[in-house]
C-alpha cells in the first residue's frame, strides 16, 4: 500500500500537524506514506513541495478580482507527473485551501487513483469560508455572504459561483470523506458532499510522547514555581478573531483579585504577546513550540488548559493537553464538546460568554480534588479513544476498502 498525502504544509497549523502525525503513524504500521505539500519546513525525503505556478502572484491578483480563491493555481496539474503520485495507490487530501492547490483538478487527480478527503474545517463545502459561524447559506448554495472577511477572505462576493464549482467537482471526482469530529460529520451530511461515503475517524496523538509528567519538576524546568496556579493557552494566530483572544482576556480580568495574584498564564504561539498587554496578571509568553517533548512538558506543568476558540473542528491542542492529564476548559462550540466533556475531562462555557468562562476557570482552580480526578480521566479517555496507532489502523482499513472498490478497479 502506497499512500500520498496532499496538504498545505507539513507542520504549520492544526490540519498540517494532524496530517503529518497520520503519516508518521502509517509509517510505523509499515505503510509507504509520503507527502506533497504547499510549504515544506522539515528535511525529510518523504516530504516534497508541490510545484509552484509560474506568474503565481499575477494569477492570484486575477483570482482576487474574480472573488474566487485558488482557481488560478494551474501548477496543480503537474502533480500527476511527480513520482510520489505515480507510485501511490491511494490519495489522501487534507487542507486544500491556503493558495497552493486548485480544487478544480480533483476530478483529474482522482481519475485513476481513489481519493480520501480528510476535512479539517468547513471550507470544502462552503462558498469560501473555513467556518460559517451562524450562517447556514452553504446548505442552499451561498451567495449574499455575510462574512466576506472570514478566512480565506474574498474581496468580491462570488460565493454562489464557488459553491457551484465545488459542487460540480464533487460530482465528478472519486472521493471518500473523513471527518475527525462527529460535529463536522453532521455538517457534511447537510452539505453538497452528502452524496459521498462519509467516515468518522478522530485524529490520533502519540501517547508515548504526550503523557503525564511530574508537575513540580516541569514547573521548575520552566522557571514558574513561584505561583500556586498555572493556566495555559495556545494559538498559532491569536490575532484571528475566531481564536477568541478578546473573550479570554475579558474572562481572565474577571477572575477574583486574590486568585489572579496566585496565578500565572503560560501562552504558546502568538497568544503570549496578546495576553501580556491585555490582562492584569502574570503572563509567561512561550512563543511557537514545535518540539513535541517540550510541548508535553508545558502541558504537564499546567493546572488547566484553556482554549477560547469561537469555532472549531476537533482541536489537536485539546487532545495533546488531555493526553498529558491536563484538565480542559473551552466554549461549547463545534466539535469541542467531543473532547471537553463536563465533569469528565473538563468544563464547558457558554459560547461568547466571558463571564461564564471566568466562572469555569475559577471552579476548576479552587477545587483541587475535583481537578485531580479530571486529570486522571483525561489520560484514560486519551488512552481509550485517541491513540495514534488506532487512528492509523482505521485509515489503513479505509485505504484498502477504497483501493478494492469496484469504481477504483474500473478506472
Amino acid at each position: 500500500m502506497n499512500v500520498l498525502h496532499i496538504n498545505q504544509s507539513d507542520c504549520l497549523g492544526g490540519g498540517a500537524i494532524a496530517a503529518y502525525r497520520l503519516h508518521q503513524g502509517l509509517l510505523r504500521q509499515g505503510i509507504a506514506s509520503k507527502l506533497l505539500v504547499g510549504q515544506v519546513t522539515q528535511t525529510d525525503p518523504f516530504i516534497v513541495a508541490i510545484p509552484r505556478t509560474p506568474f503565481r502572484k499575477k494569477l492570484q491578483n486575477l483570482a482576487d478580482i474574480l472573488g474566487l480563491n485558488y482557481v488560478t493555481q494551474w501548477g496543480t496539474q503537474a502533480i500527476v507527473k511527480h513520482p510520489f503520485y505515480q507510485e501511490a495507490d491511494v490519495l489522501n487530501f487534507h487542507n486544500l485551501h491556503g493558495g497552493y492547490f486548485n480544487y478544480l483538478f480533483l476530478p483529474y487527480l482522482t481519475r485513476h487513483k481513489p481519493g480520501i478527503y480528510t476535512l479539517h474545517d468547513m471550507w470544502s463545502f462552503t462558498g469560501h469560508c473555513s467556518y460559517s459561524f451562524d450562517c447556514n447559506r452553504w446548505q442552499k448554495g451561498c451567495g449574499c455572504c455575510p462574512y466576506l472577511n472570514i478566512y480565506p477572505a474574498i474581496k468580491r462576493d462570488s460565493t454562489a459561483i464557488e459553491w457551484r464549482l465545488k459542487n460540480w467537482v464533487y460530482h465528478h471526482a472519486h472521493l471518500t470523506i473523513v471527518t475527525p469530529s462527529r460535529w463536522l460529520m453532521n455538517q457534511v451530511q447537510s452539505s453538497m458532499l452528502n452524496h459521498l461515503e462519509i467516515h468518522h475517524i478522530p485524529n490520533g496523538v502519540d501517547l508515548e510522547t504526550y503523557r503525564p509528567m511530574e508537575k513540580e519538576w516541569c514547573r521548575y524546568f520552566l522557571g514558574i514555581g513561584d505561583k500556586k496556579y498555572v493556566l495555559l493557552t495556545s494559538s498559532l494566530n491569536f490575532h484571528d478573531p475566531r481564536k477568541g483572544s478578546r473573550l479570554l482576556i475579558q474572562a481572565l480580568n474577571l477572575l477574583p483579585i486574590t486568585l489572579k495574584k496566585e496565578t500565572i498564564v503560560m501562552a504558546m504561539g502568538t497568544a503570549g504577546n496578546v495576553l501580556k498587554t491585555g490582562v492584569d496578571m502574570a503572563v509567561y509568553p512561550l512563543g511557537y513550540i514545535q518540539l513535541d517533548q517540550l510541548k508535553a512538558g508545558i502541558f504537564a506543568a499546567a493546572d488547566v488548559f484553556i482554549l477560547p476558540t469561537r469555532a472549531d473542528n476537533l482541536p489537536l491542542v485539546l487532545q495533546e493537553a488531555m493526553a498529558c492529564g491536563t484538565p480542559l476548559i473551552a466554549f461549547a462550540v463545534g466539535g469541542v464538546p467531543e473532547l471537553v466533556r463536563p465533569g469528565i475531562t473538563g468544563l464547558l462555557a457558554e459560547p461568547e460568554n466571558p463571564q461564564d468562562l471566568a466562572h469555569q476557570i475559577e471552579q476548576m482552580l479552587v477545587n483541587e480534588g475535583y481537578r485531580q480526578q479530571i486529570a486522571r480521566n483525561c489520560r484514560e479517555v486519551a488512552l481509550q479513544e485517541y491513540d495514534l496507532g488506532q487512528q492509523a489502523r482505521r485509515y489503513m482499513a479505509l485505504y484498502q476498502q477504497v483501493k478494492n472498490s469496484p469504481v477504483s478497479q474500473t478506472r
